[in-house]
């Protein structure tokens, strides 16, 4: 009897199972980039190159699957903006530590804090992928939960900027102000991509309900 209710149980759909994990290379290359951010190392670093590389794959396959595919269980562009926007949050934490091997940027507090910030929005999204299908409303809450961390995060964002300006104006100093903003920019642009991705998950959720 076990084997029947198996056998005839609904499967996963294949698009929200790629979206979750995405998702979930997603929350891993966040901790992975505030790994990083606590041990600034070529083995953190890699780990962070690994994961995006891996979650690039995934969107791949998924990208792959929506040329295939006539009906899908939500609105073909709405899953594909909500991988794009997942896609690129984890793209910008590569990014970040890209940049800041090259330029020799070292952590500092603001960058511990906004990618703190960054694992805690990651999660909520991807706890919002995998309720999506059976409890949209619960997907919705952790939608919004993600919105607000994005409003810290750019918080913390305007914080580092207005401390940048009040360095001492020698030009070591200058050239320093410019890594770290550069560094600040990326981390912001990807809680701005965050906080798309909670845009497009509340309008899945309002199409379902």
């Amino acid at each position: 009897m076990g084997f029947l209710r198996k056998l005839f149980k609904p499967q996963p759909d294949k698009f929200l199972v790629l979206l979750e994990q995405q998702a979930d290379y997603t929350v891993q290359g966040m901790e992975a980039l505030a790994a990083y951010m606590d041990n600034p190392n070529q083995e953190c670093a890699d780990e962070v190159t690994r994961l995006e590389k891996e979650a690039d794959e995934v969107r791949r396959i998924l990208i792959e699957e929506l040329n295939r595919t006539f009906v899908t269980p939500i609105d073909r562009e709405d899953i594909h903006a909500l991988s794009r926007a997942i896609d690129d949050i984890i793209d910008y934490a590569y990014s970040t530590v890209g940049e800041m091997s090259i330029l020799e940027v070292e952590p500092n507090d603001y960058l511990r804090r906004i990618v703190s910030l960054l694992v805690e929005g990651t999660r909520e999204l991807h706890l919002g992928v995998i309720r999506l299908s059976d409890y949209p409303g619960v997907a919705e809450d952790h939608a919004v939960r993600a919105k607000a961390l994005e409003n810290r995060v750019e918080m913390v964002y305007r914080e580092a900027l207005a401390a940048l300006f009040h360095m001492p104006q020698d030009l070591e100093h200058i050239v320093e102000m410019f890594k770290l903003r550069e560094t600040y920019r990326h981390l912001s642009n990807a809680a701005d991509r965050s906080d798309e991705a909670a845009n497009v998950l509340s309008d899945i959720v309002v199409k379902m309900t």
